[in-house]
């Protein structure tokens, strides 16, 4: 995420004790505060001299009074992660920059760790990297590791262990498959992401009786921890072919803006509520994201309302003045650029070392910086940062690392992991038919790999091999590959070797960070090195059935296995998580049936040849040959779909009730609007209509419609189900969407049980059509409201209606 990326891994499992004077080996009990009498008087100070420490007043008045009692010089060493504070008013220092992607990480600034472990606190829950727990499109387990993060979390803090800002989740779009994020992010649908960071955020921000709030209190209402949502926006480079994200400009089209790249981050804020939104280190259209004023002051804090403070990439207004050259500015002019852009918080030190010299120059006012602090002390007022949170302060060890938690990221593992292939029912496998098992692969005793990026120290690992030593009597293990490099084909015999005698053959692949990270893009989509000539030579000799279980985040080409008759079942297991053996080895011995769905597509390997990845379009373009991007774009040939995934069960679908029609009047401020459609095909009279003109009717709900699905366990086994609705706009419209996610439920069946599934879709948000203006629009006409694969559907007519003069 940083500039100063290598000295993270250098130092990020140093303790710097030396900074950390205050920390105290307690349970949890007498929480830190700014507002303690006791550290006050330790100071030489009367706490009720300040009024920024009286409860009693509101928010505003506090937070007012704090930022008066500051010098110039003073308050701008408070606008860097590492803020410094003030003693002569009783302000401590505080570091910013905590992660919490899936898991409290001690991931942040080398030189003062937000987060840390020791021997008080040796490791934390590390659950499945976010597009694993995305894959169980299950939004209750979203929102219950959120809270089990926020915990934690929390409990650290009380031991002095932790702050109380965390720059998570990542919810940037995967709008290509070689993005070496992918891992960070809930995958390819903007819907999904959008949920997903809705759901987590609430987890992790969320005290219970405050959840909801009005447009008045919003930055007054209490947080367990805050949550950010990054990076905004349209990033989605790292570092392809000589194209690194520091320098990368961005061409976006507005349409793409609106309908893909913005709508996580807009559900992040107006749904979600998050705290902070931190702003990326790319360029779009020629602007640096973190010095657009559109971008942050007029879209996230005046249309989207904010209650929080905007954050910048680590390092990213350094990157603008001596990377990008932006306007070529100094080090002042870039830190006013932003400023006035509206970033409120620098990850770095230019805020801290050149705006008062800005200010001086006349580049920036006072009441900029003043705003930006008011913005960032409200965050700390709600976060219990001075006041504490009388449901958190008894937080403590015994509540991280506690076995509810990690049953939770067992589960998570569990519920994520995709069956792609089964082929004539050879899984589950039934523990008293096999007594041999050989596990074989270069990830078969993984243990840090699992746990993927921006990941802690969790509080145990339980890898493939462990698990399986659980479940059956004789485990053969052999690697077959060095490493996930797998460069060394030698290893191959004696894995070949191993599946002979066994009665059954796990061969667990895939990639690590050594292909797919921060700052490293893929090449291509295929497994490294000789794993796939592992696989076609360990399935050739296998004395029983074989399984893959292939460990990635992005798609990987496994076209070969999935046609090869020898491989009889394919489980996707993403980034597991500490207890990803378990995950594993429970699905293969059905203790759980799978049910996670792909949150991604997985092209075939040709996919990269046809298209630079520093394209940004998500439609085709047709005079270069480009394909689309994402499955609501692209239409060639695929390994996998987005949304694929079997179960060891059966379902029927049909559906029970449904609304086939939406009447809309048109009166004298409600006017028709033109779309483009195919040449061949009739155009309605009245094509559509703007949406924003049916603000009102859209608010009431008067164009919502429901949707009610019968869903059937028809199959043997106990099993959970994804339903999922796709919306398919009127055939003939150009650069619409084939199909687009408009609502997804899971459930949990018993065999034999049935369960009616309601769906009640607002008209407005989800048959919303952006079009090239990006003006979204309602169009007239025939659509179709698709569950799962085409296995039940209806047609659902917009009716565009004149008043009669």
């Amino acid at each position: 995420m940083a500039a100063k990326f290598l000295l993270l891994f250098i130092f990020q499992f140093i303790v710097c004790t030396s900074s950390r004077t205050l920390i105290q080996q307690n349970t949890g009990q007498n929480s830190p505060k700014v507002c303690d009498p006791t550290r006050f008087s330790n100071l030489g100070l009367n706490m009720n001299d300040f009024i920024y420490c009286n409860s009693s007043i509101p928010i505003p008045k506090r937070v007012k009074d704090l930022v008066d009692r500051m010098s110039l010089e003073e308050k701008v060493r408070q606008l860097g992660d590492e803020a410094y504070g003030v003693d002569r008013i009783g302000l401590p220092k505080y570091e910013w920059w905590s992660e919490a992607l899936h898991g409290v990480s001690n991931f942040g600034n080398a030189k003062s760790p937000g987060t840390f472990f020791d021997d008080v606190v040796p490791g934390a829950t590390s659950f499945p990297t976010p597009i694993l727990t995305t894959a169980s499109f299950n939004e209750s387990l979203w929102k219950r590791i959120g809270q089990v993060v926020s915990t934690e979390a929390r409990a650290m803090y009380n031991l002095r262990h932790a702050g109380l800002t965390f720059w998570s989740p990542n919810i940037n779009t995967v709008r290509d498959p070689r993005w070496g994020r992918a891992q960070e992010t809930p995958g390819e649908d903007p819907f999904v992401s959008g949920r997903y960071a809705v759901n987590y955020v609430r987890g992790l921000q969320d005290v219970e009786g405050h959840e909801n709030y009005t447009s008045s209190d919003g930055n007054s209402r209490p947080l367990k921890v805050a949550a950010c949502c990054k990076h905004y926006v349209a990033y989605d480079v790292d570092n392809w072919s000589g194209v690194v994200r520091f320098t990368f400009d961005a061409r976006v089209e507005e349409q793409d803006m609106v309908e893909t790249f913005q709508k996580p981050f807009e559900m992040c804020v107006l749904e979600g509520d998050v705290a902070s939104v931190m702003c990326s280190y790319n360029q779009v259209n020629g602007i640096p994201t973190c010095a657009d004023p559109v971008y942050l002051k007029e879209t996230i804090r005046g249309k989207w309302g904010l209650h929080g403070y905007i954050v910048s990439d680590c390092d990213s207004i350094q990157v603008l003045v001596q990377a990008q050259k932006f306007l070529n500015d100094t080090p002042e002019d870039g830190v006013s650029q932003v400023l006035r852009a509206g970033l409120d918080l620098d990850c770095g030190e230019f805020y801290t070392n050149y705006t008062q010299n800005a200010l001086v120059l006349g580049k920036v006012r006072e009441s900029d910086i003043d705003n930006a602090l008011k913005n960032l002390y409200t965050t700390l007022m709600r976060v219990g940062y001075f006041d504490g949170i009388p449901e958190f302060e008894n937080l403590g060890k015994d509540d991280i690392c506690s076995q509810d938690h990690i049953n939770l990221a067992i589960e998570a593992a569990r519920q994520g992991i995709v069956l792609l292939k089964n082929e004539n029912q050879t899984l589950p496998f039934k523990s008293n038919l096999i007594t041999t098992l050989a596990l074989i692969g270069p990830h078969a005793n993984v243990t840090t790999p699992m746990i993927g990026n921006y990941a802690g120290i969790p509080c145990r690992y339980t890898s493939p091999l462990d698990a399986f030593k659980q479940e059956v009597k004789e485990v053969i293990y052999e690697i077959g590959c060095d490493s996930v490099a797998c460069l060394n084909g030698s290893l191959i015999f004696p894995a070949m070797e191993a599946a002979k005698k066994a009665d059954a053959t796990v061969i667990v692949v895939g990639l690590d960070l050594s292909v797919e990270a921060e700052m490293l893009d893929r090449v291509d989509l295929l497994l490294p090195g000789f794993q796939n000539q592992l696989i076609d030579q360990v399935a050739m000799v296998a004395k029983g059935p074989v399984v893959l279980v292939v460990i990635s985040a992005g798609c990987v080409d496994i076209g070969f296995a999935q046609l090869n008759p020898n491989v009889s079942a394919i489980l996707w297991a993403g980034y597991p998580g500490e207890e990803g053996g378990h995950g594993i080895a429970d699905v293969v011995f059905g203790k759980y049936n799978p049910g996670g769905k792909l949150p991604i597509t997985w092209y075939q390997n040709s996919y990269v040849g046809l298209i630079p990845m520093t394209s940004m379009p998500l439609r085709p373009i047709v005079n270069l040959g480009y394909p689309g991007r994402t499955y609501k774009f692209y239409n060639g040939p695929i390994v996998y779909p987005f949304g694929y995934g079997l179960s060891y069960t059966t379902f029927n679908y049909k559906i029970t009730n449904s609304n086939n029609r939406i009447d809309i009047n048109l009166d004298e401020f409600i006017h028709c609007r033109d779309i483009n459609y195919a040449a061949n095909v009739s155009k309605p009279t009245c094509p559509a209509v703007l949406i924003d003109d049916l603000s009102i009717q859209c608010a009431s709900g008067k164009y919502n419609f429901e949707l009610e699905v019968e869903v059937e366990n028809s199959g043997n086994m106990n099993g959970s189900e994804t339903v999922m609705v796709y919306w398919v706009p009127p055939y003939g419209i150009i650069d619409a969407p084939i199909k687009q996610l408009i609502g997804f439920q899971k459930v949990f069946l018993g065999v034999g049980e049935s369960i009616n599934v309601k769906f009640k879709l607002d008209g407005c948000k989800s048959l919303g059509l952006v079009d090239y203006r990006a003006y979204t629009l309602l169009a007239a006409g025939t659509h179709r409201i698709v569950v799962g694969d085409n296995l039940a559907s209806f047609s659902l007519g917009i009716q565009l209606n004149s008043l009669p003069s």
